[in-house]
Parts: structure tokens; sequence; C-alpha cells
């Protein structure tokens, strides 16, 4: 069954246009609590989900309605605020309840939102019970009466919790003490949380980004602006920064140079060490975006390697079925299942501190044997559905490319499973060459595209 509003992360748009409206979120609140009612009645209980938000302002109408349809069809309802997406995760699980929604649309601007779905586990809905919602929202619906309708109360100490949780995963035998971090929140949902979680465990923190006002989310700082960060690490003299992305779950890191390190370079740097600890076995999932010296590191250390398809739902499917524990994404998504259940960028910065902190070295000297090779991503935006893959003049110039870097470089198209997107992305030992490929495989996707 082909899905209509479900993409690799939920269900994410442009906010008062389908399927962000508020008549939409209210059916959708009222299709998710029908389908968890039905799961929930073999037990006899009535289900129960926590909804939490990053900070655009969109989220005040979107948790409203998603609230009013989970309480018509017979769902309590705990709200949590402002929270990152892992914290949802987390929160499910210890509380637990039957599902956990998580208003956001991560790393996008403020005038998109979303709704991502966790299960009992902490985990992405599967895709089967997604359909099963859809399917839902296909069908009329009615209020349950009176007495059978939903309660629905507000989690003050939620951030409390979570900030403990955060801290349990750094090593008890070492602390932060004498280090000085600079923290970006982006402005988004770690605001109030990350700052304190580095600070409580002994360093120094200049936070930037933490001060919301319902748009200001990603916008020129965070994950996916690390110049922001790289100009506060150099003004304060820190020894290092830590990017988050809106909702929480990405994580870029910077040195006290001002250099940048992605996903990929730190879920290396978290495996390294955990290879050096007792009882390490399995290996590290990629994506197809991974940097092949990355995977080359992990072969040089003997360490397996394989790649999942992009998007982090993905990754975890992988890890799941190797019974691997480590994973992550070039974007900063990386997935630690010894700590958690999904991505987490305070978790994730945390196993980077507790690697280097054992150690006694820098990120920079922990990290040198990868050297990332060039890499050219273009996002080519598209107005309408378009089949790549079957398109000559795309064909020839991936083709072309291929051939010219003769087996030192590869080519990747995709398309984007969250904005109207086509990625592409050229990566090769020879920055030049690799440039020039990007621009005229991109070329050609436009043509098409337009």
């Amino acid at each position: 069954m082909s899905r209509r509003y479900f993409g690799t992360d939920g269900i994410r748009g442009r906010v008062g246009s389908e399927p962000m409206t508020p008549v939409m979120m209210l059916n959708l609140g009222y299709a998710a609590g029908t389908v968890l009612a039905q799961g929930a009645a073999a037990k006899e209980d009535r289900p129960v989900v926590i909804i939490g938000k990053d900070t655009r302002i969109s989220g005040y109408m979107i948790e409203s309605a998603l609230e009013a349809g989970l309480s018509a069809a017979g769902v309590d309802v705990i709200l949590l605020g402002p929270m990152p997406t892992p914290a949802v995760a987390y929160l499910v699980r210890a509380l637990r309840l039957q599902a956990g929604v998580m208003i956001s649309a991560s790393h996008n601007p403020f005038e998109d939102n979303g709704i991502k779905f966790f299960s009992a586990d902490g985990m992405k809905l599967p895709d089967s019970v997604e359909q099963d919602i859809e399917a839902q929202l296909n069908q009329p619906w009615s209020c349950r009466d009176s007495a059978q309708l939903g309660h629905v109360r507000r989690m003050n100490d939620a951030a409390g919790r979570y900030i403990e949780f955060c801290k349990s995963t750094f090593p008890s035998s070492l602390d932060l003490k004498g280090l000085k971090l600079v923290v970006d929140c982006a402005h988004g949902a770690t605001y109030h949380i990350a700052p304190l979680v580095f600070h409580e465990l002994g360093a120094e923190v200049i936070a930037i980004g933490n001060t919301p006002n319902g748009v200001n989310i990603n916008d020129h700082c965070g994950a996916t602006h690390v110049d922001t960060l790289r100009e506060a690490v150099r003004t304060h003299q820190a020894d290092m920064g830590i990017a988050l992305d809106g909702d929480g779950d990405r994580l870029i890191m910077v040195d006290e140079t001002g250099k940048s390190y992605d996903g990929d370079q730190l879920l290396y740097a978290v495996v390294k060490h955990r290879q050096s600890l007792p009882g390490f076995a399995g290996g590290a999932v990629g994506t197809l975006m991974t940097n092949l010296a990355v995977e080359k590191a992990f072969e040089r250390r003997r360490i397996p390697f394989v790649r999942a398809r992009v998007g982090d739902r993905y990754v975890l499917e992988t890890m799941l079925e190797r019974g691997w524990l480590w994973g992550g994404e070039s974007s900063g998504h990386l997935i630690c299942r010894d700590k958690h259940s999904t991505g987490d960028g305070i978790i994730s910065a945390l196993q980077v501190l507790a690697a280097l902190t054992s150690q006694g070295v820098t990120l920079a000297s922990y990290t040198a044997e990868v050297e990332l090779y060039p890499q050219r991503l273009i996002n080519v935006r598209t107005v309408q559905s378009v089949d790549f893959k079957t398109s000559a003049q795309v064909q020839q110039a991936v083709t072309a490319a291929e051939e010219d870097m003769a087996g030192h470089g590869r080519v990747l198209l995709r398309a984007s499973g969250t904005e109207p997107l086509i990625r592409v992305m050229v990566e090769g030992e020879d920055a030049t060459q690799v440039e020039r490929w990007a621009e005229t495989i991109a070329a050609a996707v436009r043509e098409l595209a337009t």
C-alpha cells in the first residue's frame, strides 16, 4: 500500500497547506487514536499518548488539534510542551505508554512543521502502523460519548527527567570540569535542556541559540548553520562547540580552531572509543551518503561497516537486523543504541566527550585517520514528480562522471523523503573534478525538473 502522507520521517509540510492544516491534524489525531485504541482494547486499557513539540509558533495550533482528535477517539493525552524529539522517545518508554508524538520539522525553517510518531519501545512507528493510520484517515469518524473522552494533563517535570537521563549516559567516573563549551541550541527544543546537561556535568557553558521566539528556529544557527558556532567558539576561546538542530536529534561539533566535524567523523570517534572498551562486538551502520574515507577507516580498524538507505529509520532498521549498536548519518543523526533507542544530539555529544576525556585527546587528533574525501551535495528543488532514473540526459551525465573518475569516486542521486528535492552527490579524490561533475549532473536534473 502506497503512503500519501507519511515520508521517511513522519509527516511534514508547509503550515497552512495540506497536510499541515488544523483540520488535517484533528483528523490525524483521531485516526492515530483509533488505531491505538484498537491495539489497547485487548488489554482493556485506555491508551495514553504524550505530545512534545519544538519552538515553532505553529506548534500551539497543531498541538491543540492533535489533542482534540486523540481525546475524541478516547485516548488520554499528556502534554510535554517544548521538548526534544529524543526526549519524547525516552519518556514514552520510561512511562510505559502506548505512543509518543513529536511536533517538529527538525532542521527545516519555521514555516514548516511535521509530526513524528514513536511506539511504546521508543522507536519510530513501524510502516504497517503508519499504513493503518493512513487507512483510518479515509474513514468517517464521530466523537466518543462524553464519558469515554480522553483526559488531558500537562507534565511539569518532563525537562528535569530528560536532563537526568542524558547525564546518566555519561560515565560516572568522568566529568567535564575544565572544559569550556559553546552550545548552540538552534533556538529550538533543547534551549532549556542542553546547556544544563553539560553544565551539571562540570563544563563551563556558553549557550547561544537559546532564546526562541517562535520564528527564529534554525535561523542561521544550529547544526545546519555551523558558522555561527565557529565564530562563538573563537570569540569565547572555547575548547569545543556543540551544534544541535531544532528538535535536538542532530549533532555537529566544532573544535577550538573552528574546524567542524560532521556525523561521519563523530560516529567514527564514538565507535573507535567503544572498540577500546571490554566486550566490544558488532559494527557500524552508515548510509549511502557516508563519506568513503570513514568506511576505509573502519576497515583499517577491522570494524565491520555497512550502508543503509538515507534516513535514520533505515539506519536503525539495519542496526536491529544485525544486532549492532552504533550507526549514523553525515547530517549528524547518530544512534548509540547502548544508550538510547533513537538518535539524540545531546547524548551523542556526551559519547564523543567521554571518548576524548577518557583518552585525554583532542577531537582533531582522535579522528585524524579520517581524511574526508571531497564531497559536493547539490539539492535541486522540484515542482513536480520527476524520474531521473529514466532520463537519458541525466544518466549520460552520471555515466560520464563515473568514467572520468575511473573508480576513484562515486555518484549518488536520490529523492528526498521529507522535501520536494532531488539530492545530487558526487564524491572523489579530486575536489575540482568532484565540483565540476556535481554541477554538470545537477544542471541535467534541473532541466528535467522544470
